[in-house]
């Protein structure tokens, strides 16, 4: 065999070796790269994208079940006033049964400015009712609105009603007035309105009506 000959079979041997050389210099160089702290920083990295990725999904499914969650609360607040309008219904036939039923409703004159702060009501000489009013509750007896003052049992018969109405006047002054009624009881519920008026109404300061 020529030296040439020697010289070229050996070659391959030296590229390998080198091939060799190169790959382990180059996981040398990655190891001395990846340093401890670089790798934390790689990792935290990771799980930042991956938390950042994961809510697109996550916030839709969630918001869909609090919506679902959302819309059944309603539908049981909704059938718990249904069922709480209901017995109150039955309560009051149960209490207040139809052959004796008697219910006092009051309400302001039209374009009254009578500021109304309390009723009180007796029935027969007894005190029955004593009711203080808000402001909301004066402003919508203003606006054509009705309060039920009074519901309870009364026999068939004549019977006396009371009433005194304290406030004030459009200019501040204290305001009284006080008046007597007979109302006869039938078999039927009775339903009594009183409307009350200030002194530039030209109306009388408390009537009584059937209502």
């Amino acid at each position: 065999m020529t030296r040439r000959d020697r010289i070229t079979n050996r070659f391959p041997i030296r590229q390998a070796e080198t091939d060799r050389l190169a790959v382990a210099g180059g996981w040398a160089f990655l190891a001395a790269w990846l340093t401890p702290h670089v790798l934390i920083r790689a990792l935290a990295l990771g799980i930042v994208l991956w938390l950042a990725s994961t809510p697109l999904w996550a916030q839709d499914s969630d918001r869909q079940q609090m919506k679902g969650l959302d819309e059944q609360v309603q539908e049981i607040k909704s059938d718990v006033l249904g069922i709480a309008a209901e017995l109150s219904l039955l309560e009051e036939k149960l209490l207040y049964p139809s052959g004796t039923q008697v219910a006092v409703f009051v309400a302001l004159a039209a374009d009254d400015p009578l500021r109304v702060d309390a009723v009180r009501l007796q029935i027969n000489g007894q005190l029955v009712a004593h009711y203080i009013y808000s402001f909301k509750e004066l402003d919508a007896l203003r606006k054509g609105g009705v309060q039920r003052l009074y519901v309870g049992n009364l026999p068939t018969g004549e019977h006396q009603l009371d009433v005194l109405v304290d406030g004030k006047l459009e200019g501040g002054a204290d305001y009284s007035r006080t008046g007597q009624f007979t109302f006869s009881k039938g078999v039927e519920p009775k339903l009594v309105g009183l409307t009350l008026a200030g002194p530039g109404s030209g109306r009388d300061p408390i009537e009584l009506g059937n209502w």
